[in-house]
């Protein structure tokens, strides 16, 4: 008999790609990338209060910024109608105007481009028979994830344009959310192509498995938390750490002061900084639970046990540098360096979590 016929088989989760696999991982991965790049520069639109500069949904036409001083002049008088003008850039001039519309417009073209990079290659790969296995029916799904992102976007800009001087932070929260879905969506897609010999047992992949999912999930949720924070500027009060209004854990009374209690969870903004904190807390010593635990099951030289390490030194970097930018008073560059690392850190979540399902 063959050493072959012990050989351990060949996972089943995603079949072995046809045809133009490295093709389709290349595209996916800048489709990742340009994902990524997206939040950050969203994350600039929020920070430099850009995302109502554009008061109006235009799909098509408003890829085109304005070419005239008479354009710009219209856009600016549209901008002036809404209530965030009078109460935070009353005295902005037609320059500073046009810094803020930079922002906003950037994102909204930045996400066109992305709907291109999108359906074009799929369309090229699904006709040239291309596309791995299985793969045709998800590929779908993601577009359609694209098209909900752009409606969700314009659902969140929409809710700032009366009776309020900022997006609903609720929205906001959603819109990040479904972006970071999006992004690890992607890129579970294309690390699931890159074909790797089976390392561990199935039984230990499996109660692997169960704790990086229960991480990818936590990462996801604290990302949403993170929204509310930006959406509320709430990292701009209490700035001390690690006391939070003087105390560790703050008084219930300043917790729950609005009414009824499920608005502090949104609208109360120590209560939105502190849970930010805690659920930071959380998925670090979540993060060094899993690499200790993952190197007494499997040891410390297979590929499983070096991504457990990577992430939880990635989450040990993404909570310092959320440290930083709230001593800081939230710089730009640090908030957009905090967004960026939380990124990294799902991104490397969901790699493990995918190689874990291979028994990787």
């Amino acid at each position: 008999m063959s050493t072959f016929d012990h050989a351990a088989p060949e996972p089943l989760s995603f079949p072995r790609a046809a045809t133009g696999t490295r093709a389709v991982a290349f595209w996916l991965w800048v489709l990742a990338a340009l994902v990524f790049l997206m939040v950050i520069v969203g994350g600039a639109t929020r920070l430099t209060e850009s995302g109502l500069s554009i008061t109006e949904w235009k799909p098509i036409s408003g890829a085109i910024p304005p070419l005239t001083e008479r354009d710009w002049q219209a856009e600016f008088d549209n901008y002036k109608r809404i209530p965030q003008y009078a109460a935070i850039f009353p005295d902005m001039d037609l320059a500073g105007f046009k810094f803020i519309f930079f922002f906003e417009w950037s994102h909204r073209l930045l996400g066109r481009l992305i709907g291109l990079v999108t359906a074009l290659p799929l369309v090229f790969f699904w006709l040239r028979g291309m596309l791995p296995p299985g793969y045709k029916p998800r590929l779908l799904a993601l577009l359609a994830l694209g098209g909900l992102q752009g409606f969700v976007g314009w659902w969140m800009v929409k809710s700032g344009l009366s009776n309020r001087i900022e997006v609903a932070q609720e929205r906001l929260a959603i819109h990040l959310v479904l972006a970071s879905v999006t992004f690890a969506f992607i890129v579970w897609l294309a690390s699931a192509l890159r074909r790797r010999p089976r390392e561990i047992a199935p039984s230990v992949s499996a109660r692997l498995s169960f704790g990086a999912g229960v991480f990818l999930v936590l990462v996801l949720a604290q990302i949403g938390l993170g929204a509310l924070v930006a959406g509320l500027r709430a990292g701009r009060a209490y700035n001390t750490w690690p006391l939070i209004d003087g105390h560790f854990l703050p008084r219930t009374e300043s917790l729950a002061l609005l009414q009824p209690v499920w608005r502090n969870f949104v609208d109360n903004l120590l209560t939105v900084q502190f849970q930010h904190r805690m659920a930071a807390y959380l998925v670090l010593a979540l993060a060094l639970l899993q690499a200790w635990w993952t190197v007494r099951e499997i040891g410390s030289r297979l590929s499983a046990a070096r991504r457990a390490r990577a992430l939880a030194g990635l989450t040990l970097v993404q909570v310092l540098l959320g440290i930083v930018t709230l001593l800081l008073v939230v710089p730009l560059w640090a908030g957009l360096l905090h967004q960026a690392f939380a990124m990294l850190v799902l991104g490397m979540a969901v790699v493990h979590l995918q190689a874990l399902v291979q028994g990787r």
